[in-house]
Formats: structure tokens, sequence, C-alpha cells
């Protein structure tokens, strides 16, 4: 359907989904898709982790398909997370990855704050709260 919505000129941009697609090959293919109909690509990076995924297709994108600079998302929580964090220049210009991957490797004093019930995030107040009551804690809301 991809191909026939490119065709169709029906796509002003391609928003793909690093997560959603199969791997490294999908990517390629939705990359050399748009560039050869000329459609730009905005990868998805909305989410946790996303951003540190994207910035590499952003790069591969530019250098060694494309030649444009693309649109990329940015949300600025959680990258402290990471062990290789996405980086942003003041003019909004992402630095392009020089770890090797895809730099989203949580770092393991994160997996160890949020193991369940052990870590340190479940034994803090709204830790507690959501242990009791899951709804609680991720709503925000007093439940009775």
């Amino acid at each position: 359907m991809f191909k026939q919505l490119l065709q169709a000129e029906a796509l002003d941009a391609v928003q793909l989904d690093a997560c959603r697609l199969a791997g490294v090959n999908e990517i390629l293919a939705v990359l050399l898709l748009s560039a050869k109909f000329g459609v730009p690509v905005v990868p998805h990076s909305g989410g946790a982790g996303m951003v540190e995924l994207c910035s590499h297709i952003s790069t591969i994108d530019y250098v060694a398909v494309s030649g444009k600079q693309s649109i990329l998302e940015y949300t600025d929580h959680l990258h402290e997370a990471f062990e290789a964090p996405a980086r942003i220049t003041q003019d909004g210009m992402h630095f392009s990855p020089t770890a090797p991957g895809y730099s989203c490797d949580v770092k393991e004093e994160e997996f160890k704050k949020f193991e369940c019930p052990e870590g340190s995030f479940w034994q803090s107040a709204q830790g507690q709260r959501m242990l009791g009551d899951p709804w609680r804690g991720v709503l925000g809301e007093q439940t009775s």
C-alpha cells in the first residue's frame, strides 16, 4: 500500500516508525522509495528512546540516500536513561550520533531503579501507591 500511495502522489511526507518496521532493511526500503518519489522522510520520534533511534535514521537518509536535511521530532525527556543520549544544537539541529548501533541502550541503573517490586522507584510514595492501585499513580487521580 505504501508504494501505491507514493505512486499516486498521495503523500506529502513519510513518517516512518522505527519500532514498527522490521529492522534496518525495511527502514532502508522506506528511505529509498521515499527518495525515489521525492517525498521527505520525517521519522517518528516522540517516545522514550525514539529520538536516539531516529537520529541514526536521519543521518543515514542525509548522508547516503536523499542528501537533504530532514525534520526530526524531538521530545526532551528521558535522555538521561540512555548510554548515548540524543543531543541537539542551539539552533535545533541534531548532532549525528557517534556511537555504533542505534544508541538506545538503557543504562543498567535504570533497570535496577524500576525493577518491580525491589527497585527504588517502587519504594517511593508514588511507586507504593501504584502497587496498591495501578491506575492511581498513572492517572494522577485518587481512586476509592
